[in-house]
């Protein structure tokens, strides 16, 4: 029937400006059914973090369609039941959705769309999380991209569609929701977000607000001061971009309408690093649990559960380790140099192997995101198609003084070890014991003693690494 409603499905698109599917839904002139399916059957379903996230954007989403005279339609289930449900009590005419790319959900939604096509509905889907599909950008012979600068060289060639503005009216159908507190989504007790709730606010109009005060202010010094953690050097715009909350299209656009200084050309290569990780998580699919250099499955890892939670709770005795990840628990985001710093530190000094440094982040970061957190993690574990190699180890005492200087950082995290002074505040084990005393550290008990040496740490990794290579 030509009156019979179409059913916008979202899912990481929460968003209504440059959102495909919905413009694409609204233009056929029909009423809408604007559904959100919570479906956690899947692989990698969203772990704490994510899911405190996601209550707060669909209240945002909510309100801002109830502004549009529309409402949010809320379900749970998986996801090919709901839809044949809703189909079946509205007498929906297709359904319209945004792609997204983790494995399992392709080969979901491939199946939905070819049953829905064989039933004689509309099943359209758009791009809407990326500048570019997975595989639009190609090598020479055709084949996808290892290497990043090659990639981002090829894409810097393409020109993105533009962005478009967010409707001003819909025409939805009211239909029976869930609703969105018996999904359990945040936590109870423990109540553990109050740090989240202080950091950050989810939705369109908090990833807006976002983007404009780092657009205004910090965009132009991008290039340097991204890698401060004591500063608010970075955007901070990863969960709004997870979550489609903020369209890329939009980021890149305006980006590109002001003077391209190295600040500005460098955001935009970290959002080509944001698709390289689609496009090998597309081509690789087996990229969250194994390593894209097949070598590495042979890796003699030292699995340890005492030495995982100590890095887990920011408890290793190296303080810009421990800032990281106290920062990680408390906010649900940590800084990106640091999140390099404390990886490296996990698969090298403690030989802990990186996907349990996947999964804690998974669980932990508000942007937990599988494309990015795999790609990441693969690359300091020099696993990974393009990767630091494994013979980098990064110095957490060093990379402390170079990136956090004044301790800054360290201090905010790590505030037991506040009063050192700054020629020890990244290693208090070497503080003379008057200064450790001047500033009521007791190793051992008021702040940990390192749980490893690091030239020692150093030494037993690349004697790990030349052992696999040995047994090639």
């Amino acid at each position: 029937m030509s009156d019979s409603p179409f059913i916008v499905w979202f899912r990481q698109d929460l968003r209504l400006a440059d959102n495909p599917a919905l413009a694409a839904a609204a233009e056929t002139g029909r009423p809408l059914v604007l559904l959100y399916i919570w479906d956690d059957s899947l692989a990698w379903p969203p772990g704490g973090a994510s899911r405190w996230w996601l209550h707060g954007s669909l209240e945002s989403l909510g309100a801002a369609l109830a502004k549009c005279g529309a409402s949010l339609v809320l379900r749970r289930g998986k996801a090919a039941a709901v839809l044949d449900q809703v189909i079946a009590e509205t007498g929906a005419g297709g359904v319209y959705w945004n792609r997204c790319y983790e494995p399992a959900v392709i080969r979901r939604d491939s199946l939905i769309k070819k049953d829905l096509a064989a039933r004689g509905l509309a099943a359209e889907s758009f791009n809407s999380a990326l500048l570019f599909e997975p595989w639009e950008i190609k090598t020479q012979s055709g084949g996808p991209f290892k290497v990043y600068t090659p990639f981002s060289n090829a894409a810097f060639k393409q020109t993105p569609r533009p962005a478009r503005a967010a409707p001003r009216k819909l025409t939805g159908v009211a239909l029976a929701s869930d609703a969105l507190a018996s999904w359990d989504l945040r936590p109870a007790r423990p109540d553990w977000a109050g740090g989240l709730r202080e950091s950050w606010t989810p939705g369109e109009a908090g990833a807006q607000k976002r983007w404009a005060a780092f657009f205004a202010q910090d965009v132009m010094g991008y290039a340097k001061a991204r890698d401060l953690p004591a500063v608010p050097g970075t955007s901070r715009l990863s969960p709004y971009l997870h979550f489609g909350e903020i369209s890329v299209h939009q980021l890149w656009a305006e980006c590109g309408r002001v003077e391209p200084t190295p600040g500005v050309a460098t955001f935009q290569k970290e959002l080509l690093w944001r698709e390289f990780a689609h496009h090998l998580l597309f081509h690789f699919p087996a990229m969250p649990e194994q390593p894209l250099r097949p070598e590495f499955a042979e890796f003699p890892w030292r699995k340890d559960r005492d030495l995982l939670t100590a890095w887990q709770t920011g408890r290793t005795g190296y303080p810009i380790v421990d800032a990281g990840m106290r920062e990680l628990w408390r906010t649900g985001w940590m800084h990106n140099r640091v999140r390099m710093i404390v990886a490296s530190f996990l698969v090298k000094h403690l030989l802990q192997p990186w996907q349990a440094g996947a999964a804690w982040f998974w669980d932990t970061l508000v942007d937990a995101d599988l494309a990015n957190n795999s790609a990441g993690w693969q690359w300091v574990a020099g696993c990974g198609m393009d990767a630091a190699p494994y013979f980098r180890v990064f110095n957490p005492i060093l990379q402390g003084g170079k990136f956090d200087g004044a301790g800054a950082y360290v201090r905010r995290w790590v505030p037991e070890i506040a009063d050192l002074p700054d020629a020890h505040i990244h290693a208090p084990w070497e503080a003379p014991l008057q200064v450790l005393a001047a500033a009521s550290i007791k190793l051992g008990s008021t702040y940990p003693a390192p749980i490893v040496d690091h030239k020692g740490a150093r030494d037993r990794a690349l004697a790990a690494f030349k052992a696999l290579r040995q047994g090639d």
